[in-house]
């Protein structure tokens, strides 16, 4: 059997608005913005962590790049509130809790220990996305 490497290079996130979404993942979450790429009336914004710099999340409107149809039916998902959801992790939960907390962002849940074993808790972004962010339990 031949032995391969396989990992995840990028994921995208549908946002009402690119310029609001920033606010969220750049300046409470601290993510970096990587790249800012404008066609037409839409845009594309990379953003990533310096802890992984393999890794990066692609942010976008609902009808950025597909047929008007296929837009609608993003944004009625996203207006929902029912697109999958995002999961960061943190060496410092409580320290990242507080400062999304500060930025303004949906507290969906207060940092808990799970029974299944990370400590979490979970925002909305402002387009109405779940991002939950975990903790290695301690060893």
């Amino acid at each position: 059997m031949v032995s391969m490497n396989i990992s995840l290079q990028y994921c995208n996130i549908t946002v009402h608005d690119v310029e609001e979404a920033l606010v969220f993942y750049r300046d409470a979450l601290g993510l970096e913005v990587r790249n800012d790429v404008a066609s037409g009336e839409f845009r594309w914004v990379t953003l990533g962590s310096p802890d992984q710099p393999d890794l990066e999340i692609v942010l976008s409107e609902p009808h950025a790049g597909r047929s008007r149809e296929d837009g609608d039916t993003m944004q009625a998902l996203l207006t929902k509130g029912v697109l999958p959801m995002l999961v960061f992790r943190t060496d410092d939960l409580d320290a990242a809790f507080e400062k999304v907390r500060a930025s303004g962002a949906e507290v969906m849940q207060e940092p808990i220990d799970q029974p299944w074993g990370p400590r979490d808790c979970a925002f909305r972004d402002p387009s109405g996305n779940m991002v939950r962010i975990n903790q290695a339990p301690k060893a």
